[in-house]
């Protein structure tokens, strides 16, 4: 029993060893044909193809060819054959895409002027992987880039083009094109953008605003210089008499003064309507407004001619005139005794207006605007006195400032810099040739100045260290008559 139960156990040993060879071979064999399996599925990622046209802004001209190639590079494959290609450009202001499909792209461009934003989708066939790259497209006509400018010529208002190297004209360019000639009594040159587009791009009009009882006002197509209407177009329902003031571009749309008083372009409309950015009719209120105003997304503040006083609107164009807290004596916002505004370009913060007395006196009035918030609206007068440069100032004297309240303002053919906080009151050394200075402008980077004199418009540097003796860009010489009115887009 003890023999037999001996062998058997020698026998389970046996087996046991010969078992564990054999599971040494297959797992050994087992390995070797995981790392051959292994080696027979090594992951190689896609390629990703390669574009060189994202952020970049590519200038089209209305109404011919736009070709647009930009660089593809896709390795081991082919960028005609593997890759397909769509084209998106937004046409924001009709809520329009407009998508064109392949390598090239190739189309005629029809959208107006402006910049449009634009998307390429590159898709991979093999793999169905899409690559986005956005950019933009600038629509320009022959008249996109260059300085339009308003002037009298022997009373009579002419309409000028200059190109881009101030040297090109087209003189009396709307009298050439529209076989008649514009309203008397040049006041205002004002460019109106296409909706939500601002700045020197996207100008889609000119109003020729005129003192004419007879003939009003004209709105000139920007990309044609064809008239596109009389002024009376820009009212639901037109007043009778329309004796303009002051526009500015607000918050997307151009609101302004008419007849004294404060009117909003309509935004109650979508912006691609037809009556969007049209007056509706004056913001109701017992006042007469100045030319001279200011607007801020809570606010408008201005002042009131015949109170004589600094006034104010809520966000929505309700009338608050002068409710707002005074904190200070210097002197009352609400009844400076004044009403002849001379000049004021209102600033959340501190801001400066030049009012003359029944006498002839020219004051300074200092004071800050914080009306922003309803329960504390307050306006707090810091000094008034009489102006440093009261004895230079003419019933025609153009004025200007730098958002840092850098004045400057012209008395007969000189121009002078006036800086408020030091009094400090110099004239610019500029050679004019002696002539009477009818315009005067400054850029929207505080940079330049533009002055117009009979025939000519000078681009004056005023930055800093500069005594108005040099120049940012050439003189433009030819401009029939005296300059009203000059906007240079770039």
């Amino acid at each position: 029993m003890v023999t037999r139960l001996f062998f058997t156990n020698t026998l389970l040993i046996k087996i046991m060893k010969f078992n564990k060879i054999h599971l040494l071979l297959l797992f050994v064999a087992l390995a070797y044909g995981c790392k051959k399996d292994l080696g027979n599925y090594t992951y190689h990622s896609p390629v990703d193809p390669i574009c060189d046209i994202a952020a970049k802004t590519f200038p089209a001209i209305e109404g011919d060819s736009l070709i647009l190639r930009p660089q593809v590079l896709y390795a081991g494959g082919n960028i005609l054959k593997d890759l397909t290609y769509k084209w998106e450009i937004t046409f924001v202001d009709s809520l329009r895409t407009d998508v064109y499909y392949g390598y090239p792209l190739r189309m005629v461009y029809n959208l107006p002027p402006g910049v449009r934003g634009a998307r390429l989708t590159i898709t991979a066939k093999a793999t169905g992987i899409q690559y986005f790259y956005t950019f933009n497209i600038n629509g320009i006509t022959q008249y996109s880039l260059g300085t339009a400018v308003l002037s009298v010529d022997g009373g009579v208002t002419k309409f000028t083009f200059v190109e881009p190297d101030n040297k090109t004209m087209q003189a009396d360019i709307y009298a050439a094109l529209n076989k008649q000639i514009l309203p008397a009594n040049p006041v205002e040159l004002y460019a109106h953008h296409y909706p939500l587009q601002t700045g020197n791009k996207g100008v889609d009009q000119y109003w020729i605003m005129c003192n004419d009882p007879a003939k009003g006002s004209v709105i000139v197509d920007a990309t044609t210089l064809l008239k596109k209407g009389d002024f009376k177009s820009q009212f639901l329902s037109p007043p009778t008499t329309i004796i303009p003031g002051h526009f500015e571009d607000s918050l997307g749309v151009t609101n302004g003064v008419i007849n004294g008083k404060l009117w909003f372009g309509i935004t109650s409309t979508a912006f691609f309507a037809t009556d969007y950015g049209k007056f509706g009719g004056p913001q109701l209120g017992n006042y007469t407004m100045s030319p001279f105003f200011m607007q801020t997304w809570g606010y408008t503040f201005g002042f009131d001619t015949t109170a004589g006083a600094f006034i104010s609107f809520d966000g929505g164009g309700g009338f608050h005139g002068s409710d707002y807290v005074v904190d200070g004596d210097a002197f009352d916002p609400t009844n400076t005794g004044m009403h002849n505004l001379l000049y004021m370009q209102p600033k959340p913060g501190t801001t400066y207006a030049f009012l003359k007395a029944d006498n002839g006196t020219i004051y300074e009035y200092s004071f800050l605007v914080s009306l922003d918030d309803y329960n504390n609206r307050t306006i707090s007068p810091q000094y008034k006195r009489v102006f440093a440069g009261a004895s230079l100032v003419q019933p025609d004297t153009k004025w200007q400032t730098t958002i840092d309240n850098i004045f400057y303002f012209t008395s007969n053919n000189a121009i002078y810099r006036y800086n408020p906080l030091n009094q400090d009151l110099r004239t610019l050394n500029t050679d004019m040739g002696g002539k009477k200075v009818t315009m005067l402008k400054l850029s929207a980077d505080g940079k330049t100045l533009m002055a117009g004199v009979d025939g000519q418009i000078y681009f004056i540097d005023v930055r800093i260290g500069n005594d108005g003796s040099t120049f940012t860009q050439p003189t433009i010489s030819g401009i029939p008559g005296t300059p009203v009115g000059a906007i240079t887009l770039q």
